[in-house]
C-alpha cells in the first residue's frame, strides 16, 4: 500500500475544516476527554469532510465508533490494544496503524499484520509525556528493514527541516502536530509540508 507521505494529526475536527482544502490526504483525529456525544459529532464531521475532499481520515483510540460511524482507518498505541477488538476492526474492514517503541511492541503490531507501523518519538516531542527517549533517525533504517513493505510513519518533533532525513532514513511517511498547531501560520505550514513531501 502506498499512504501520502505528509500525516498531520490534529485534536479538533476543526483544523481539519482548515488544512484539508489545502490538500491535505492522509489526517488523524486524536481526540482525548471529550464527552461522548461530541465525540461522535467530531468523527462524523471528520469522515464527512474527509470524503468530501479525497482524504482518508484515521480515527485514533476510539475503533468502536470508527466501526460504527464507517470510517477507514484506525490508529492504536500499545495500551489501546490491550481493549481493542482487532478482530471486530478487521471484520468491519477498517485499516489499522500501531504504535511501537521498541522491538518487542514491533513484534506484537506486525503479528497484527497492520497497515502501517508508526515509530516515535524520534525527536524529543512536547505534545505528551512519553516513557520512551527519543529513538533518533538511525532507528527508521532498523525499523524499515524489520517492517519490509508495510508502510512506516516517523513521528514526534518533526519539521520540515527534519522531514527529508526521515525520508533519507527509510519513512514511507511523516507524521506531524505542533509543527503545524503551534505555528505562526498554520495554513502556510501545511502547504510546506505538502511541497517537502510531494
Amino acid at each position: 500500500m502506498t499512504l501520502p507521505r505528509f500525516y498531520p494529526i490534529f485534536d479538533d475536527v476543526a483544523w481539519l475544516r482548515r488544512v484539508l482544502p489545502l490538500g491535505a490526504k492522509l489526517v488523524q483525529l486524536r481526540i482525548k476527554n471529550q464527552p461522548q456525544d461530541a465525540l461522535r459529532a467530531q468523527l462524523t464531521e471528520g469522515r464527512d469532510l474527509c470524503h468530501a475532499h479525497g482524504a482518508m481520515l484515521v480515527v485514533n483510540d476510539h475503533w468502536q465508533l470508527a466501526i460504527d460511524l464507517g470510517c477507514d482507518w484506525v490508529h492504536l498505541g500499545q495500551e489501546d490494544l490491550d481493549e481493542a477488538d482487532v478482530a471486530a476492526i478487521r471484520a468491519a474492514g477498517l485499516k489499522l496503524g500501531i504504535s511501537t517503541h521498541d522491538k518487542a511492541e514491533l513484534a506484537r503490531a506486525l503479528a497484527l499484520n497492520p497497515d502501517y507501523i508508526a515509530l516515535g518519538p524520534i525527536y524529543p516531542t512536547i505534545l505528551k509525556k512519553m516513557n520512551w527517549h527519543q529513538q533518533g533517525i538511525e532507528k527508521l533504517c532498523v525499523w524499515k528493514d524489520l517492517v519490509g513493505d508495510i508502510p512506516l510513519v516517523a513521528i514526534g518533533g518533526m519539521s520540515t527541516d527534519r522531514a527529508p532525513g526521515a525520508f533519507d532514513a527509510g519513512a514511507d511517511v511523516v507524521s506531524a502536530v505542533t509543527d503545524i498547531t503551534l505555528h505562526d501560520d498554520p495554513e502556510g505550514r501545511v502547504r510546506e509540508w505538502l511541497k517537502v513531501c510531494g
